[in-house]
């Protein structure tokens, strides 16, 4: 697979704008993290656009996320052990920035 070219992103990675995002540039930006997206991965990344879609915002912070997911996916993917495992570091702020979202407003 060819590169895709990489629009604007901020000093931390983040898209400038959520429109400029594809799965191709989610794959790149995943691998930027020593990430390989597999399903469970892309369940997450489509539950953040669509909860973008309908609040106009990432979820706030991590802990928000965690019950966010575990309310839209079930206990078993709404945890933090697991979201940390699939997403690296702190995981909103590792999932929103793969799904080409803003920065979560409360994450470190």
């Amino acid at each position: 697979m060819t590169r895709p070219v990489m629009p604007a992103r901020n000093n931390e990675g983040f898209l400038e704008n959520a429109n400029d995002w594809s799965p191709d540039i989610a794959m790149v930006i995943a691998a930027d993290e020593n990430i390989q997206l597999d399903e469970n991965h892309w369940e997450i990344i489509e539950f953040l656009r669509n909860f973008y879609k309908q609040h106009d915002m990432s979820p706030p912070s991590n802990r928000l996320f965690v019950k966010a997911v575990k309310e839209a996916l079930g206990e078993e993917r709404g945890n933090s052990i697991y979201l940390m495992q699939l997403f690296t570091g702190t995981p909103a702020k590792t999932a929103c920035r793969i799904a080409g979202l803003p920065r979560p407003t409360n994450c470190l």
